[in-house]
């Protein structure tokens, strides 16, 4: 059995780090790999359930996990305080996949060197500050491009070329 990829997509808000995912996801999948992917919601008080249908019911009834059957999917709620979730559990939900990608995470990912990034910058200094905190670093996505900076790690636009990043990654991350 083959060891599960893992890279980390970070960045601000609104800076690509979705279109990054998902241009990486389609890529991808297109090659037959199969694919995890994990949003990480900084919103408190966030709920994927919907206030009056019979999962949040049985949630409030007091049920710590729902699942919901449907035609074509099956979605399993779980009840917990994610506080203190570690990256380890939130993999052992991806198993089965040939990768995962993680969006956001950047307080479990930042320090960890088994995990490769990807930052969607906006700026020169968002670029500079993730040199620095990012390690290590496979390419740079996102708005602003890091080209002028004259450094070692591409920068791709993923609109235009989501081959060029679905290659560097299945070089790096995916490589058997």
């Amino acid at each position: 059995m083959k060891k599960m990829a893992v890279v980390s997509i970070v960045g601000g808000k609104s800076s690509g780090k979705t279109a990054t995912v998902e241009a990486l996801t389609k890529e991808l999948t297109k090659r037959g790999y199969r694919v995890a992917a994990a949003k990480h919601i900084p919103e408190p008080h966030f709920t994927i359930d919907t206030v009056d249908k019979d999962t949040w019911r049985f949630a409030k009834s007091g049920a710590k996990t729902i699942i919901s059957v449907a035609a074509n999917e099956i979605v399993t709620i779980e009840k917990v305080n994610t506080q203190n979730f570690s990256l380890k559990e939130i993999l052992r939900k991806c198993k089965n996949n040939d990768i995962v990608f993680l969006e956001g995470f950047r307080k479990l990912v930042s320090k960890n060197k088994k995990i490769q990034k990807i930052v969607a910058v906006k700026s020169k200094e968002e670029a500079v500050e993730a040199l620095k905190n990012f390690k290590p670093l496979l390419a740079f996505t996102g708005p602003y491009s890091t080209e002028e900076m004259n450094i070692r790690i591409p920068h791709v636009d993923v609109f235009k070329n989501p081959e060029k990043i679905a290659n560097i990654v299945e070089k790096t991350a995916l490589r058997f």
